[in-house]
């Protein structure tokens, strides 16, 4: 143990009141130490956004396009990703542990493609959570849908048992083939997520009135990537995103079906995290493409 200190002299600074930072991370202020400590692994400390790369498509398509050798073709992607959101047979058997960011692991499932998507359960229990060392944990919330109830259930179970433990819920809207995939829709998505315990949500990107998703919405919302959309396209729609009040994308099929994978993440990150605009980001992408990244 170290030695006494036994001298006299001591500062002890008491022109200067104690200071307390205030979380700034969208309705999270009041959340306790630790989970504002794993939320500061999912949303940049420096910008509060994040960009998520989604790879958990398999727990219910199978080996998707792009995902068919996470270890070939994701593997590369880590570095420049804020969050993974994955599952945990994948986190266990493909991604390196020296992996220092964010792990949202995938924590609702059952039905495959081939069945009634609503009819989820949770997947996933919090010791195992807790072992993985995740940071979140993300079900589908099928608002709507023929098990919307039992999803919603799933949500605030997991959501007792994160804040139980320190470990944020991600709610994730799930727009049903027969639903209007609008803002009205999304304001009442969200807010049930958010009314429920979801410590952020993740929800689509709508054209119109977007501004007033993020804006009824208490918790910070990252916007999904969807589709695979042209790569201007998608640059444009998380740039709108941001710009009306979203804390982040999370991205996959945008991302990992790209031509240049790593060129599209690093060009997202440019407009998610620096500011830059669809076009510039864009051209930097281009540009990273002809160097073959």
């Amino acid at each position: 143990m170290p030695e006494a200190d036994v001298r006299e002299e001591k500062n002890f600074h008491l022109h200067i009141p104690q200071t307390n930072e205030v979380y700034p991370l969208k309705g999270c202020n009041n959340l306790d130490w630790g989970l504002k400590n794993r939320l500061s692994q999912i949303f940049d400390p420096k910008t509060n956004k994040t960009v998520m790369l989604a790879i958990d498509h398999g727990y219910f398509q199978g080996p998707t396009t792009g995902l068919e050798r996470v270890d070939v073709n994701i593997n590369p992607l880590v570095p420049y990703a804020d969050t993974l959101m994955l599952t945990r047979g994948i986190l266990r058997s493909i991604i390196s542990p020296s992996f220092g960011r964010g792990i949202v692991l995938r924590a609702s499932g059952g039905p495959s493609i081939l069945k009634e998507l609503s009819n989820e359960q949770i997947a996933l229990d919090i010791e195992e959570a807790i072992r993985l060392n995740a940071a979140a944990m993300a079900v589908q919330v099928f608002v709507g849908g023929e098990f919307e109830s039992q999803s919603i259930h799933n949500l605030t179970r997991l959501a007792d048992s994160g804040y139980r433990y320190g470990i944020a819920t991600l709610g994730v809207t799930a727009v049903g083939k027969d639903m209007a995939r609008d803002a009205k829709y999304m304001r009442l998505a969200t807010r049930i997520c958010a009314e429920l315990g979801a410590t952020y949500v993740k929800t689509y990107y709508v054209d119109k009135d977007f501004d007033t998703v993020t804006a009824s919405c208490p918790v910070p919302v990252v916007i999904a990537g969807g589709k695979k959309l042209p790569e201007l396209d998608a640059l444009k729609m998380a740039a709108n995103a941001i710009n009306q009040g979203a804390s982040g994308v999370d991205m996959g099929r945008n991302i990992f079906q790209a031509e240049a994978p790593i060129a599209m993440i690093k060009a997202v990150r440019a407009v998610v995290h620096d500011g830059v605009s669809p076009e510039d980001a864009y051209d930097f992408y281009m540009t990273e493409k002809g160097g073959k990244t």
